[in-house]
C-alpha cells in the first residue's frame, strides 16, 4: 500500500494533473456511454474539423472568416451530393452485382479446388478439399442470412439515414461558422489555470488534424487511381474494389496485405491466368509501393511518429472497442495517448537527483 500511495502522491498531487485527468475520464465516458446517441454530433465535428483546415488555409490568405465558411460548405454539400447521387449507387449496384455473382464464384472456386488432389496428392487430400468446400459453403449461408437480416432491418436504418443527411450538414456548417463562440463557451466550462491540459491539446491538435486530412486524401486519391487503373484494365466491380483498397490504407503494414488475395481472386475468377490477371495483380503492387513510399509520406510527413509495434496494438485494442470507427481513430488515439504521456509531469522520487533542476552541489 505505501508503493501505491507514494505514487499517487508523486504522479495526481499536481492540480494540472487532476484537471487533465478528469478531463479525459469524462470524455471517455461520454464515448462510451453516449456515443451512440450522439454518433451525428460527433460526427459532424469530425467533419468540421476535417473542413477548419481549409478554412483556416482561407483565413491565412486574407479572406474572411464567414465568406470563407460559406465557400467551403459548399464545395463540402457538392461533394455529398456528387458522394449520395453518384457514387453510392454505383457501389451498391456492384455490391448486389458481385452478391448474385457469389454461387457461381462458389462453384467455380469448388470446382478448382477438387482438381488440387489430382495435381498435388502427395500434400492435399479430396477429403481435406471436401471439407474446405463445406465449410465455405456453411460461411456462404451466415453471409446469407446476415444479409437478409440487414435487409429487414433497411428501413428503420433508412430513416435514421435520412435524419443523419438533414442534421449533419446543418451541425457542421453551424459548428464551422460559430468555431469560436462554442470554443470560447466550452473554455469557460473549464478551471482558469489549464496549462497541462492546453499543451496536451495543441501537441494533439496539430498531429491528430494534419494526421485525419491527410489520410482522408490518400483515401480519395488512392480510391480513385485503383478505381481508374482497374476500370482500364477490365476488371469488373473496379469502383467497388477501388473503394476497399482505399480504406485498406486505415490500416498500417495490414490493409494492403490483406487486400491483396481479393484483389488477386477477382482478377483470376474473370481472366484466369491469362495476362490481364498478372497486369492487374502488378498494377494493384504499383499502387501499394507509390502509396507506401510517395503519396503517404508526402501527405502525412512528420506528422505522427509512433513505433509500428504502438500502431498495431492501438489498431488491435480500439478496433476491437469501437470496430470501425475504433480502427478509423486508432493512430489519432494513440498519439492522443503518446501526448498525455509526453507531458505528464514527473517528480523524481524521493532521494533522487533531478536533472537539470536545482544547483550542483559546491565542490568541497
Amino acid at each position: 500500500m505505501q508503493v501505491i500511495r507514494e505514487w499517487f502522491r508523486r504522479n495526481l498531487s499536481d492540480p494540472q494533473v487532476v484537471i487533465l485527468t478528469a478531463f479525459l475520464v469524462v470524455g471517455t465516458l461520454i464515448i462510451l456511454y453516449m456515443g451512440r446517441i450522439l454518433a451525428p454530433v460527433l460526427a459532424s465535428v469530425v467533419l468540421a474539423y476535417l473542413l477548419e483546415g481549409i478554412v483556416g488555409w482561407l483565413e491565412h490568405k486574407r479572406m474572411p472568416r464567414f465568406p470563407a465558411v460559406m465557400l467551403v460548405f459548399t464545395i463540402f454539400m457538392a461533394f455529398l451530393l456528387v458522394a449520395l447521387f453518384a457514387l453510392l449507387p454505383m457501389l451498391s449496384r456492384q455490391v448486389i452485382q458481385v452478391v448474385q455473382q457469389l454461387p457461381s464464384m462458389i462453384q467455380w472456386a469448388q470446382m478448382e479446388l477438387m482438381q488440387l488432389p489430382e495435381r498435388y496428392p502427395e500434400i492435399v487430400s479430396r477429403e481435406q478439399v471436401v471439407g474446405l468446400v463445406d465449410m465455405l459453403r456453411q460461411e456462404v449461408g451466415r453471409l446469407g442470412q446476415r444479409v437478409l437480416s440487414i435487409s429487414m432491418a433497411s428501413l428503420r436504418g433508412l430513416i435514421a439515414f435520412l435524419v443523419y443527411l438533414v442534421l449533419m450538414p446543418l451541425l457542421v456548417f453551424f459548428f464551422l461558422k460559430d468555431k469560436r463562440a462554442i470554443s470560447s463557451w466550452f473554455g469557460g466550462l473549464l478551471p482558469e489555470d489549464r496549462r497541462l491540459t492546453t499543451e496536451v491539446w495543441q501537441d494533439v491538435d496539430r498531429q491528430i488534424g494534419n494526421y485525419i486530412r491527410g489520410k482522408f486524401w490518400e483515401i480519395l486519391i488512392v480510391w480513385a487511381v485503383t478505381a481508374l487503373t482497374f476500370y482500364l484494365l477490365g476488371l469488373e466491380f473496379a469502383m467497388l474494389i477501388g473503394f476497399f483498397v482505399g480504406l485498406s490504407v486505415l490500416i498500417p503494414y495490414i490493409g494492403a496485405t490483406v487486400m491483396t488475395l481479393p484483389v488477386a481472386l477477382m482478377g483470376y475468377f474473370q481472366f484466369g491466368l491469362a495476362p490481364e490477371f498478372f497486369y492487374i495483380v502488378i498494377a494493384y503492387l504499383v499502387i501499394q509501393l507509390l502509396d507506401g513510399n510517395l503519396l503517404a509520406p508526402l501527405l502525412l510527413s512528420g506528422v505522427v511518429n509512433l513505433h509500428p509495434v504502438a500502431v498495431i496494438v492501438a489498431l488491435l485494442v480500439f478496433g476491437g472497442l469501437w470496430g470501425f470507427w475504433g480502427v478509423f481513430f486508432a493512430i489519432p488515439l494513440a498519439t492522443l495517448v503518446q501526448a498525455v504521456l509526453r507531458a505528464w509531469p514527473r517528480k523524481p522520487k524521493h532521494g533522487a537527483s533531478v536533472s537539470n533542476g536545482g544547483a550542483e552541489p559546491p565542490p568541497a
